[in-house]
């Protein structure tokens, strides 16, 4: 990172700014993201899962547009490049960490991929899937892939190709790894590990920990719990969904 970072602890120049860039160039990701399959599920509970917690979600928002969190108060239900997302459990004093839900968008409906990012403090995520769902999990370093449990049937589709958006002449590898349909995975993202998550299909979403959040927004010297101004993003732009949306290596037509 920075001198700053290194002696400070900080990561973002600018505390509050929701979208600060990170030249993709220099980033080198001081360790690895992890994930853990946990579960299958028959589709049918898959979706009554996701269904339920998504639920939350959207009803978090509906109560946000029509009685809007008064300036200076925290804001539940908030946003974010993947998806809407509700605070279900914020921190409170002596008590630093919180937990979110995010609805995911459908990539391919929208035609728009999330970007490349990090965040100032270490993550811990349950990814979930209903039907024709899977969730695209991408960093730039390879992602660590524990063994699957004795219930699942093969191991989880990984890939190698080119990061998008890159500035001209410039190559950076993107490491793949595919959430089936129907499934739990767990990810550990260690603080300011790369990572993008891009669900194709209507049925997924993210039950997310923040274990520093208050710790991080004191050393970000942050004005609020935000999980945007959390966040360092390692491209200018959105890319189209076709650059997210294959569960396959490019012109390879099966995963490897």
């Amino acid at each position: 990172m920075t001198r700053d970072t290194e002696t400070t602890g900080r990561m973002k120049r600018s505390p509050d700014h929701e979208d600060e860039i990170l030249d993709v160039r220099r980033h080198q990701d001081p360790g690895r993201n992890r994930l853990t399959p946990v579960l299958r599920l028959p589709p049918d509970v898959a979706l009554a899962v996701v269904d339920g917690l998504a639920g939350l979600v959207r009803e978090a928002h509906r109560g946000e547009r029509e009685q809007p969190t008064p300036a200076g108060a925290l804001k539940q239900a908030q946003e974010f490049e993947e998806g809407h997302v509700f605070m279900l459990e914020p921190p409170f004093e002596g008590f630093f960490a919180d937990r979110y839900l995010m609805d995911f968008y459908d990539t391919a409906e929208r035609d728009l991929c999330s970007r490349m990012h990090l965040h100032t403090g270490l993550r811990f995520v349950r990814m979930m899937t209903g039907p024709e769902t899977t969730i695209r999990v991408s960093s730039l370093s390879p992602l660590t892939v524990r063994p699957v449990p004795p219930s699942w049937t093969g191991p989880l589709a990984t890939f190698t190709d080119a990061l998008p958006g890159t500035p001209a002449g410039v190559h950076r590898d993107r490491h793949n790894v595919i959430v089936p349909p129907n499934s739990w995975v767990d990810m550990q993202i260690p603080r300011g590990v790369s990572h993008q998550f891009n669900a194709v299909g209507p049925n997924a979403v993210i039950d997310s920990v923040h274990p520093e959040e208050s710790i991080e927004t004191l050393r970000e010297e942050m004005s609020g719990y935000r999980m945007m101004a959390q966040t360092i993003f390692l491209a200018k732009d959105k890319s189209p969904a076709d650059t997210c949306a294959d569960t396959t290596a490019p012109d390879a037509g099966a995963p490897r």
